[in-house]
Order: C-alpha cells, then structure tokens, then sequence
C-alpha cells in the first residue's frame, strides 16, 4: 500500500507544529512534550485526503462539525476540528466539545467491571442472579404460530444461567425495544422500563420480570446486557456507577468530561446533532444530558471529549497502563480484545450483528477476524448511535477517536473515515 510522499521536510515540521499546538489546547490527550520528529509512517497528502473528507461533509450539511485525533506511538499525527458546534448559534466546532457518547459508553463500563475482575470481587462465570436475584427466575420467550397468522409469546424456563460473561458479549438474552419488531422486541418497548426517574437498580429489577428474547449463550444480541452490567458493578463496589468509575478508572485517568450529565458550567460545549437529524435520545430513554436524572446507562448514557477518550484509548492501547498507572492487567486486555463469539463457541448471529461479517466480539469491543488488503485483524472498536465512534490497531501502534453528533451518516461516514486513515498510512 504505497501513497505519493508530500515533499519537503520543511512542510512536515509546519504540519507538525500546528498539530502539536492543537493538541496542546486539550490539556488530557496523552501527547508528548515534543512533535514527532517524523511524520509516524503516514503520508501528509493522505492526511490531507482526511480533512478534505470531513470538510466536505461539513459543507454538504450532512454534518454539523466533527473533531478528530489520530494518535500513533502514543503521540498525535492529526486533531483538528471541523464544522461548527451547532448548526443554529454557528459556534465554531473546538477541540474540548462534549459529545453524547450513547454506545461507547460500553467499552468504558466493560473496562470497569473487568477490573473488578482483576481484583478477583466478580468471576465471568458468576452467575448473574448472585448480583441481582430477581434474574435467578427469569424466563426465556419463545415464539408460537396460530391458524391466523399472529404469533403469541410463549415463555420457558432457562437452560442454564446468565452469566457475567453473556453481559460482557451481549449473549444474555437480554435485548433492547428500539429496534426490530420481533414481538420480543415490541414487548420490551412497551413495558415502560424508561418511566419514571428511576435508578440501575430499578432498570435492573423491570428487566428481569421481562422474558429474555433467547436462551443465554446462544445469540449476540445487543440490548441492555451493560446496563445491568453497570448494576453489577454497584452491588459489588457499595457506589454508584459513576462513583466507581470516577475513583477507579475515570479520576486517574483525568478523564475530567466524561459523566452521565453535564453541568451548567459546560452546557455551552455540548456538541449538537443537525435539527432535522435521526432523534437518537427519544428511542432509547435517554434526554439532554444536561437535564440530571438517577438513571446512569452504563450502555448509552454518558458523555465526554476526544481528549478524555484519547486517555482511555491509549490505556488500552498500552496494555492497560498509562503514565505510570495500571488500570488491567495486559491479560486482561488480551482477553477483552479477543474474539468470544468465534464460530466454536457456536453462538449465532442474527440480522442484527451489528459487529459486521468481518468481526467478532470480545468483552465490550467489535474485534476484526478477517484481514483485507486495507484493514488489520486484531483491531478492535466501537461507536455510538450519536456518530462518536474510535478504533484501536495494536499492529499499528495506533487508535483513532472521531467525535460528532449525525446518527443519519454515522455509518457511511466512519467507512469512508478509516478507509482513508489507512490509505494513508504508509506501509
């Protein structure tokens, strides 16, 4: 995979100048005390191809803004802001906008609990009803047909029990209501588990008098697996999930923007979608996160910057250590970012396996399987329905983080995104 170099060393050093001064504005991205004295193996007319891209996007109003870090060998090859930070005050777009993270909060709330796993206070063959009794009866849907075409829920008894483990590869059976229509799914969205101002422990408590959509074990399916995950963690730690992830993993990190809510203070920097844009909040319970509410969605609920999530992108990246810190043992990564839904495993896929044909799924993480000429296996990432999204490239030494507010073109934009990241990467 060979790019034209742009020519002249003159021009890289301005290039790397002005990343290294953007980057400096935010205070957490974990960079070093000096540019890189070389260009990271990525070309500058690819880079180029890359802000040109996200320009352009701007431009068509298919985006209001966007900002975006490439870090390699643990220091910034590009961060740089686009578009603006809403649309109707035309508030340029900066480096420190907090973005709704919606599913990647996942990844963080995974990384929590697996060092409660560390500590050896939560095994993933636990038993979900150790934490949470009110699972130990749950029942499982199955569907039946009758004469007139409609198709009446059943339920059976489990086969075996959800385990800490179905919540981390999303294969307890527990689903969501906001997508498909399944009678499972129907019935999860008109259950009513958002009324109200409730808590995790409430969520927790109306989701296990809901059937499961399969047996445990048998099919990825995402839904409110990390919620109850969160829960978990509150029963095991005595805290709040946010208190827990503020003492243990967010607080020394320095991940100081990264919450379930945003305060006053910072309501000015929240990044938002375009008006007429897919209204991603209302589908799954979750409101401006200004407004402060007891729910805190370890799936979808939190909030926070590119630099924040750089942190934490590069911790994981360094096998569980930043700055002198350890956060997960280096197995654990291992085993976060391995596949746990290979095809011995025997576990199904449904129409809905969000991770693509190309991946598996580790313990809170898409993880690629199937190397293409472009794209390296062993890379593993999310995103969120808001836009957010980031991979990690452990071959690379590499992870890139891309935050903006569009559900409509989170797709097409993160394909197009990393394709020209890796086209630009000199090998």
């Amino acid at each position: 995979m060979k790019f034209r170099k742009a020519g002249g060393a003159l021009r890289f050093r301005v290039a790397a100048a002005l990343v290294l001064l953007s980057a400096a504005m935010v205070a957490n991205v974990a960079i070093a005390e000096s540019p890189l004295p070389v260009s990271a193996g990525f070309s500058q007319q690819g880079l180029a191809h890359v802000r040109d891209y996200l320009r352009h996007e701007v431009a068509a109003g298919k985006i209001p803004g966007a900002v975006l870090l490439i870090q390699r060998h643990g220091r910034p090859v590009l961060l740089e802001d686009f578009g603006v930070l809403d649309v109707e005050s035309k508030t340029p777009m900066t480096s420190d906008a907090i973005f709704r993270l919606y599913s990647m909060s996942k990844p963080i709330t995974s990384v929590a609990a697996m060092m409660l796993v560390d500590d050896g206070k939560i095994s993933l063959d636990d038993p979900l009803s150790k934490y949470i009794p009110a699972f130990a009866n749950v029942r499982v849907a199955i569907e039946t047909s009758e004469a007139a075409g409609k198709k009446p829920l059943a339920t059976e008894p489990l086969v075996r029990p959800i385990t800490i483990l179905d919540l981390l590869r999303h294969t307890s059976g527990i689903t969501y209501g906001f997508y498909g229509d399944s009678p499972i799914r129907k019935l999860y969205a008109a259950s009513g588990l958002f009324d109200g101002d409730f808590d995790n422990a409430q969520l927790a408590e109306r989701l296990a008098k809901l059937p499961l959509a399969e047996q445990p074990g048998t099919l990825w399916d995402y839904g409110h697996s990390t919620d109850v995950l969160g829960r978990v963690i509150e029963v095991v730690s005595g805290k709040s999930l946010y208190e827990f992830e503020k003492e243990r993993l967010l607080g020394p990190l320095g991940m100081t923007d990264t919450a379930f809510t945003v305060g006053d203070s910072r309501r000015a920097r929240v990044a938002e979608p375009l008006p007429d844009d897919y209204p991603v909040s209302s589908v799954r319970g979750l409101g401006d996160p200004v407004k402060r509410r007891r729910w805190e969605s370890g799936g979808g609920g939190m909030v926070s910057t590119i630099a924040d999530y750089a942190r934490f992108a590069q911790m994981l990246l360094d096998g569980g250590t930043l700055d002198g810190r350890r956060y997960l043992r280096p197995e654990t990564v291992r085993l976060m970012t391995s596949d746990h839904v290979s095809p011995e495993t025997k576990i199904a896929r449904d129409y809905f396996y969000f991770p693509s044909g190309d991946s598996g799924f580790g313990l809170g993480f898409a993880v690629r399987v199937v190397e293409d000429p472009l794209l390296p296996t062993g890379e593993y990432r999310w995103d969120g329905a808001g836009g957010t999204f980031f991979f990690i490239d452990p071959r690379d030494e590499m992870f890139a983080i891309c935050m903006m507010q569009s559900a409509s073109q989170r797709g097409p934009l993160q394909t197009e995104l990393k394709t020209l990241i890796y086209r630009a990467l000199e090998k």
